[in-house]
This record gives structure tokens, sequence and C-alpha cells, in this order.
């Protein structure tokens, strides 16, 4: 009996690392930023919110739980639902700054709510749910991509420009290697549309990319209008 005992506890120990293991564990942060002109100037509808037109800047698009061979967690914790009232004071900063795009026109939240459940649910280790949206606001403001591009003479002008040069650009501005994603207009031209910085554990600092994604992109890509 005293054999089998033990038997049962090693094996409810061995069970437990697992079932105390986080599920949340990650590597790093994908902060992803989305140029709205790229975003809606292909095949795939492209609403703007309730508010209005968003601002000609980059917008939002999730800050993304990795793992350092390229794979990633997504909805980790059925139980931690998305919960409007613990962002309320973040509200109007997230729709200047986080702006949906989806068909039919709404304000944001559900946007939002994707991206907590997808993303931000596999993140609680480290942050709760108003952390994750202000840490994402405070991450843009770092990182004032426009204003990035412009200075080096990179324009929303419809022009074509240099991809090594649009990455050069960021990597001078904050000290790391961007990911580049492009998609196609409908006249199949190469588009500007998603920059990729990675961040530390914490979701709050910038570091080197420990795996870029995987972005098609040209030497030579449109930054469109908007």
């Amino acid at each position: 009996m005293a054999a089998k005992g033990w038997f049962i506890l090693k094996l409810l120990m061995f069970q437990g690392l697992f079932i105390s293991r986080p599920q949340e564990d990650f590597d790093f942060f994908y902060f992803v930023l989305q140029w709205p002109g790229a975003s809606c100037d292909t095949n795939r509808p492209c609403c703007y919110p309730t508010s209005g037109k968003p601002a000609a800047d980059f917008g939002i698009h999730g800050l993304w739980p990795n793992y350092n061979d390229g794979s990633f967690p997504s909805n980790c914790n059925p139980d931690s639902q998305f919960d409007r009232s613990q962002i309320s004071d973040l509200v109007s900063s997230l729709k200047q700054n986080w702006p949906t795009l989806a068909c039919p026109s709404n304000e944001g939240f559900k946007f939002w709510e994707h991206e907590w459940e997808k993303h931000g649910t596999c993140s609680e280790s480290v942050m709760d749910q108003h952390e994750y949206f202000e840490n994402a606001l405070k991450l843009k403001d770092k990182a004032d991509l426009l204003q990035i591009l412009t200075n080096s003479g990179i324009n929303p002008d419809d022009g074509f420009y240099n991809l090594k040069k649009i990455s050069n650009a960021i990597e001078d501005a904050i000290g790391f290697t961007p990911g580049i994603e492009c998609n196609k207009d409908s006249e199949r031209n190469n588009q500007l549309d998603q920059i990729y910085i990675c961040v530390d554990t914490s979701g709050t600092e910038f570091i080197e990319c420990p795996v870029l994604p995987r972005g098609r992109c040209p030497t030579r890509v449109q930054f469109p209008k908007f």
C-alpha cells in the first residue's frame, strides 16, 4: 500500500507540473501597427468607425505574445472575458490610436474584445486587461512611425519607396529592426501594410526580434494615401 500510495503521489506531482505551468508562458511580444491606407485599399471591405474617418496615422493592430520558434499561444483563458468597464478611462485614446476598420461600422469594442480574448489572455501572467491596453498605447507613443518615416522623406503619397530605407528609418529611430508586411491593392501594387516591433515579456520595452514575421514584400513598396 505504501508503494502504491507513493506512486499515486508522484503521479499527482507530475501532473501538477503541467497544471501549475501558466498557459500564458511566452517569450516576447509582437507590437503590430497597421497603415489604414493599405488596409482600406484592397479587395476586402473597409468601414470607418462610428466616430468617423480615423486620422491618417498608423493604428494599433495588437500586442501579441509569441514564442521564439515563431509560433504563438492564443485564447489562453476562456474565463477571462473582455470587460469594457475595465478600460473606460482608455476608450477615448483607444478610439484614436486603436481604431477599427471592420464592417459594419462600429465603435471598436468588438476589435478590442477580439484582441484581448485571443492575445491578451495569453499575457495575464504579467498584465491585467487594463494594463494590456494601456501598455499598447504607451508603446505607440514610443514609436511614432508616421513621424519617423516622414522625417526620412517617406510619405503616404502613393509613391514607391525602397523597403530597406523604410526598415532603416525605423531601426535608426527605435534602435531595433522591425518586421514589415505588405499587401496588394486591386491593381496588384505591393503596399506597406503592417509594421512589427518586438517587445520584452513585461510588455513595456522594445527589443531585437528573436524571429521576424514572414512578410512578403518586394524591394520597393507603395506607401498609399489615406
